[in-house]
């Protein structure tokens, strides 16, 4: 485990990435459409929205692989271009295309990419043991790759990200296709990241991964910065309200007019023989409806309650589930 820095606490207190008005067209379409967020030290902030939003295109802009029509970037407090070296020295991109050589092993691939970096010999040797550790590759590092799974081969691309030490890490939908194993050690390393202040963007079509790693997360649609925040800020878009259904038999229209009334109920409606009930804060109404439309003749055999999520709220920002 990696302990908490002097120098890391400092990095929280300040923005790592800064994106300003950013705005990208190819033609007649527009890309990315006035987009600003940032990134604090330590802070993982995930970018999600369905294919096509432009999550690609603002993160060619963040990395420099792409110039901007219109807004700025800054990474580390020096404003970013196609052209800016020092500003990328300070970004590690790791893609959603393994970038490696096979024939090599992870210790090979690394001290390769460790003298492009410019890195000397004593910290070479030092950095490939901190990373292989962070991503658990340390008892596999003197293995070609092309013997790794295809989840460990994502483990080392990010290690390779995180060889120079660099204030920003941009993971690109780092877990597609890997096996749940190796995805377990990909989240857990970069829960790691945070107590190093590193500033961490990550993109995902995996609504469960951004609940358990993001901090704040950002959700782009059609080009535009939709919506902004933590978990509690984006979920109170929809009112926190959660959706209980209720099955059983007896009477379900006279169990759903005894029921709307209850407090909490915003809603209540008959949806394929059950009733389904939009409540604020569910859990603490549940023994209360429970016995309501039990006492107007239904005998409930089963009970599903399903809480305002980020899963709710995309859809109601996008119209479209996260895979879309």
């Amino acid at each position: 485990m990696w302990a908490m820095t002097s120098a890391a606490a400092a990095a929280r207190a300040r923005a790592i990435l800064e994106c300003r008005g950013l705005r990208r067209s190819f033609g007649d379409l527009v890309a990315v459409d006035d987009v600003s967020f940032e990134v604090t030290g330590g802070e993982t902030y995930g970018l999600l929205g369905p294919n096509g939003a432009g999550k690609t295109t603002t993160i060619s802009m963040v990395c420099g692989l792409l110039e901007a029509d219109a807004g700025e970037v800054w990474v580390a407090g020096q404003r970013l271009t196609t052209r800016a070296v020092e500003a990328k020295a300070a970004i590690g991109y790791v893609p959603q295309e393994i970038a490696l050589y096979p024939d090599l092993s992870a210790r090979e691939n690394l001290a390769f990419f460790a003298r492009l970096y410019g890195l000397g010999r004593a910290d070479t040797r030092q950095r490939i043991g901190d990373v292989l550790g962070l991503v658990g590759l340390a008892d596999r590092a003197d293995d070609p790759a092309k013997e790794y799974s295809g989840g460990m081969k994502r483990r080392l691309n990010i290690a390779l990200g995180l060889l120079h030490r660099p204030r920003l890490l941009v993971l690109d939908e780092p877990t597609v296709g890997v096996d749940p194993q190796s995805r377990n050690a990909i989240l857990e390393s970069v829960e790691r990241l945070g107590a190093e202040g590193i500033a961490v963007l990550y993109t995902t079509h995996y609504m469960e991964e951004a609940e358990r790693l993001c901090d704040r997360i950002g959700i782009v649609d059609h080009g535009r910065l939709r919506a902004e925040g933590t978990r509690r800020e984006l979920v109170s878009l929809v009112g926190e309200r959660d959706r209980v259904l209720l099955a059983g038999t007896g009477d379900l229209h006279a169990a759903g007019e005894a029921a709307a009334p209850v407090r909490g109920v915003l809603n209540v409606s008959e949806v394929d023989g059950a009733l389904e009930l939009l409540v604020g804060d569910a859990r603490s109404r549940l023994p209360e409806l429970l016995a309501t439309v039990g006492a107007a003749g239904l005998a409930v055999t089963s009970v599903e309650v399903q809480e305002a999520n980020l899963e709710s709220v995309f859809l109601h920002l996008t119209g479209r589930a996260l895979r879309d």
